[in-house]
């Protein structure tokens, strides 16, 4: 065995104990969150209160479980999807939303409530559809764009298309029922999980289970996909088809959770940059880092957003704050520069 196989022997074991860390940490937070709420008492369930009060026990069971189930989901489903784009795309400040697949999805829910009759499997399909167009439409818009490096290009289309979908959601803001509809469409906009039950988290993990495992199984070839085409040619790797695979099951699974759970904003930016800068830049180990290190994050907004208060905080509210100012001190911080 060479010096330089030995020598990556305990960054391996390092990553391997984060990894685990943050996973404990995910089962802790989890069994923490059934008893975190508003009732009986003001912020915490106590233990004897589901022998002694039926109705808190079907409140953590068929509430509170399947919500806290969604915000795992929701988070590892946003941050495998960001992590695949920044790497695909060779592009550190994309994600679901600065491409167009958030505003896409949900202009697609939009329209789905306003015009398809707002039945949930039509939202998911329209908001998925819609989702894929998003990211095909800035990825063609940014080969067009003739001046400035590929990053900036990605970028501007993203936020153009962004821009157009947004103006669309808008007018069906504007032809909505102001009784029926219009909430519908406000509840994509500022997002939360208010509204999750049983039969809405199987409808998502439906379609994101498959996705995360044909990521999760992808992840060693992601590392060849993040090289340009002449070197992945070179290599034997049929580039093109496999990145169409890898970004299928990325949209898919933001799709999946936006179309439920609305916009969550910042979460597939800003968690692969922090676990790229903790486990390292090989996505053996930043793939399976971000979806547990996103799940974290998201239950720890969620349980904020729904106990902090006594009228629940919107979700994307909290993301976008949270995630927003984590982002302005890495850009300040030499030594976490971006990779």
């Amino acid at each position: 065995m060479s010096t330089k196989t030995l020598a990556l022997h305990p960054e391996e074991r390092r990553a391997r104990a984060r990894l685990a860390l943050v996973g404990g940490l995910v089962v802790a937070l989890l069994g923490v969150s059934l008893f975190l709420g508003r009732y009986p008492g003001p912020y915490w369930t106590p233990l004897r209160a589901l022998h002694e009060d039926p109705l808190a026990l079907r409140l953590i069971l068929n509430l509170r479980l399947p919500r806290i189930l969604a915000a795992v989901v929701v988070g590892m489903a946003l941050s495998a999807a960001g992590a695949v784009f920044q790497m695909v795309f060779r592009n550190p400040l994309v994600d679901s939303g600065f491409l167009g697949v958030s505003a896409g999805a949900s202009f697609g829910a939009s329209l789905a409530i306003v015009v398809l009759g707002g039945q949930a499997l039509t939202i998911q399909v329209c908001a998925a559809l819609f989702g894929l167009m998003g990211l095909g439409a800035s990825y063609l818009l940014g080969r067009r764009i003739r001046y400035g490096d590929w990053v900036l290009r990605l970028v501007l289309a993203g936020i153009a298309v962004s821009a157009l979908y947004s103006a669309g959601t808008s007018v069906l803001k504007y032809t909505a029922d102001p009784l029926r509809q219009l909430p519908d469409i406000t509840f994509w906009l500022l997002g939360g999980l208010w509204s999750i039950t049983w039969p809405d988290l199987i409808q998502v993990l439906v379609v994101t289970v498959p996705c995360l495992v044909i990521l999760h199984l992808l992840r060693w070839r992601l590392n060849l996909l993040a090289m340009r085409d002449e070197t992945t040619f070179s290599l034997g790797v049929a580039a093109g088809r496999e990145r169409l695979v890898v970004l299928l099951a990325a949209v898919a699974a933001s799709a999946a959770v936006v179309s439920k759970a609305g916009m969550i904003g910042w979460v597939g930016l800003i968690v692969p940059h922090i676990t790229r800068r903790w486990l390292g830049a090989d996505a053996q180990r930043a793939l399976p880092g971000a979806m547990l290190l996103g799940a974290l994050f998201v239950l720890a907004c969620d349980n904020v957003a729904r106990t902090l208060l006594s009228g629940e905080i919107p979700l994307g509210i909290l993301t976008s704050f949270v995630g927003a100012a984590l982002f302005m001190g890495i850009m300040m911080r030499r030594e976490w520069r971006v990779r």
